[in-house]
């Protein structure tokens, strides 16, 4: 099955659909304009639809498989994730990036650390469970790559 993106103007994702292979085959193939063209014929714009852009489910082309919310950026002919917080940006892969590097140490004292980014401290934040059920806190040191317990 192949899987088309539908666009609005701004090159926003809004949803993405299924076509038969067997008709994409049939109407210039993979990531051709005719396959769009196809799917467009077949396949009513919703509201704010202006353009259909095949995706990868497998992420063999466009970077990665559109999601809703998604953007297309049509000079690198890829799929961008939405940016999750304002402080991050894209790395020359295209993959968003914290100001901070995500924390190496994922574990203390072999409890994995759940992880998780504070945007008003720009920081990571890191939290452990004990056996009774006692939570502790910790923030990511990333000068000397280690968590401090708050």
């Amino acid at each position: 099955m192949a899987h088309f993106a539908e666009l609005n103007n701004n090159n926003k994702v809004l949803q993405v659909i299924v076509i038969s292979n067997i008709d994409v085959d049939a109407n210039g193939g993979d990531e051709s304009a005719q396959a769009e063209t196809f799917v467009a014929s077949i396949v009513p714009y919703g509201t704010g639809g202006v353009a259909w852009k095949q995706t990868s489910y497998n992420n063999n082309f466009r970077k990665q498989y559109a999601g809703i919310g998604y953007s297309y950026d049509s000079s690198k002919d890829k799929f961008i994730l939405p940016q999750p917080y304002p402080s991050w940006s894209l790395d020359s892969n295209d993959d968003w990036q914290a100001p901070v590097t995500y924390p190496t140490v994922t574990e203390i004292n072999s409890v994995d650390v759940i992880i998780s980014w504070d945007e008003a401290n720009l920081q990571w934040l890191g939290s452990t469970w004990l056996e009774n059920g006692t939570k502790i806190d910790y923030t990511w040191d990333a000068t000397n790559l280690q968590w401090n317990e708050v």
